[in-house]
């Protein structure tokens, strides 16, 4: 099996500076930047010696009225690449406009779920994508997650040829991230490392990915937790690119399944409902598993990762537990979910698409005791 990934990846101290020299032959540039990415005025200048360049500077997720508003600008600029710079929500937008700029077509006409789900019609934009944040993965992603906000959801544009032409992975872009945004960041990937382990369509080669990573992931975070260190950004950044992967070719689970229906639902962070679901979900799918009879190889696998990163032994939901709640991110209750939408997330997550490759198939009921447990 031949993994999707990013055409090219570079990963060094300093690679951000290759990129003007990567888009020379580009005329007219999209640059998607966040606020936070301040390496990127640098690099707008850099490209405008040889380049037109339109700036979309955005804040927090992407909306669906974002990316139609950005296609009405940018679509009479002719485009011919796309740079992305910035956390993982700032690619998603940029992956977005490149799949769509290359073409005519509305957003609510690729969108799944909510949308048409139509495939796109061309091939996207090139795109450059530099994360800032060590978390989603995004720039090794087949998919771009956009807040539908009239229907209360997060769902995404997807296609294998969303996947970057260039990913870099330059750390010195993520030190001096806030610890609530590492934590919850660094908590996704650990996330999208454990799911693809754990998932139904996991092959040799997306376990060559993840298992490997768990640990030094979860070590990275806890060095964090103590204070800045380069080296711990540097393993959590290369984790989070590799979780992108994985993600990419075995699909995710239930944690996820619940995470695209509750970020659209409460607007709480992708990565701290990560955090919280975590626990409960390994400990439904692990008692499910064995009451079906299925082999429970793989949990002790994951689970021996995580455990051997806090130096001690299991269970490793009791351990992330104590890890999350010392950091006092907040339980699915404080971030807006009320005990009467229960039954109705459970149903949303049940039919979404990240839940497909969850190891065992979870009941209405099953689901709904885990939003109960993190509740």
């Amino acid at each position: 099996m031949s993994l999707l990934t990013p055409a090219r990846t570079l990963a060094a101290p300093g690679c951000r500076a290759l990129l003007p020299g990567l888009l020379k032959d580009h005329r007219r540039i999209v640059l998607v930047r966040g606020g936070s990415a301040l390496w990127a005025e640098d690099l707008a200048r850099a490209l405008s010696a040889f380049a037109e360049v339109e700036v979309i500077l955005h804040h927090g997720e992407p909306k669906d009225s974002d990316v139609t508003a950005a296609l009405a600008r940018l679509r009479p600029f002719g485009a011919e690449a796309v740079v992305a710079v910035g956390g993982g929500s700032i690619l998603d937008l940029g992956k977005a406009l490149a799949g769509l700029l290359a073409g005519d077509g509305a957003l609510m006409d690729h969108l799944e779920v909510v949308g048409r789900g139509l495939p796109l019609t061309r091939d996207p934009l090139p795109l450059y994508a530099l994360p800032t944040t060590a978390g989603t993965g995004a720039e090794a992603t087949k998919n771009a997650v956009i807040d539908v906000t009239a229907h209360r959801r997060k769902v995404s544009l997807r296609d294998p040829r969303l996947l970057p032409r260039v990913a870099l992975l330059d750390a010195a872009l993520t030190i001096g991230t806030p610890w609530p945004v590492t934590l919850a960041a660094g908590m996704d990937a650990v996330t999208q490392l454990v799911e693809p382990a754990l998932s139904r369509n996991a092959t040799p080669e997306t376990d060559a990915l993840c298992l490997p990573a768990i640990r030094p992931a979860m070590a990275a975070l806890l060095r964090l937790e103590q204070g800045e260190d380069p080296a711990a950004r540097d393993t959590l950044l290369r984790a989070a690119h590799l979780s992108g992967i994985a993600l990419a070719n075995a699909g995710l689970g239930a944690v996820h399944g619940f995470a695209g229906v509750l970020g659209g639902l409460t607007g709480a962070p992708h990565g701290a409902i990560c955090a919280r679901l975590l626990p409960p979900v390994l400990e439904a799918n692990r008692a499910a598993m064995a009451k079906a009879g299925l082999s429970l190889a793989r949990f002790d696998a994951v689970e021996r990762e995580i455990c051997a990163a806090f130096g001690t032994t299991g269970p490793a939901p009791a351990l992330l537990r104590v890890f999350i709640d010392r950091n006092a991110l907040p339980r699915l209750g404080a971030m807006g979910l009320a005990e009467a939408q229960l039954d109705e997330v459970a149903e949303q997550a049940q039919a979404a698409s990240s839940m497909k490759p969850n190891p065992v198939t979870l009941s209405p009921a099953q689901l709904r005791a885990i939003l109960v447990e993190a509740l």
